[in-house]
């Protein structure tokens, strides 16, 4: 068997072989594999509700913006995403991990127990066209939420 993680505290799945007790009893033929997915874990996703709520989409335009953190190795992707997202609650839309960079590799580019984390965060005003001036704001905001919350500081 095996688990899924997103960092060291984050199990998003474990899966493996049925024992051949219970494949047997279940009247099975072959290797049976099991898993079980837990959703509530993966960033970004709503914890409480079922229903998907009604499309509400913006007639203005959407900014994306990239950001590649460098942190501790024991410090999760997904807390990186929950901190840039606490940035601005209003404006910010999505944040996802698009790339992670850890290693041997990592370690020699950035020092020892480090790795590198880069989400996409997009950006919406609902009522509004973004300005150069909010846009700017928010993204000093991301860069000093998540280096108080995971340390994290943008890689050069």
């Amino acid at each position: 068997g095996g688990t899924l993680q997103l960092g060291p505290r984050n199990q998003i799945a474990h899966f493996g072989e049925v024992h051949p007790d219970i494949v047997e009893a279940m009247d099975l033929e072959g290797r049976v594999a099991a898993f079980e997915v837990r959703f509530e874990n993966l960033p970004g996703v709503r914890r409480g509700t079922r229903a998907r709520p009604p499309l509400d989409i913006s007639n203005f335009q959407t900014v994306e913006r990239d950001f590649a953190f460098v942190v501790e190795e024991n410090v999760a992707a997904g807390d990186i995403v929950l901190a840039a997202r606490a940035a601005d609650r209003e404006l910010i839309e999505s944040v996802e991990v698009f790339d992670l960079f850890e290693g041997g590799m990592a370690a020699a580019q950035f020092g020892a127990c480090k790795k590198s984390v880069a989400v996409a965060v997009r950006l919406q005003a609902r009522d509004r066209t973004l300005t150069d001036a909010e846009i700017d704001r928010v993204s000093v905001a991301i860069k000093a939420k998540v280096q108080e919350r995971t340390g994290g500081v943008i890689r050069s």
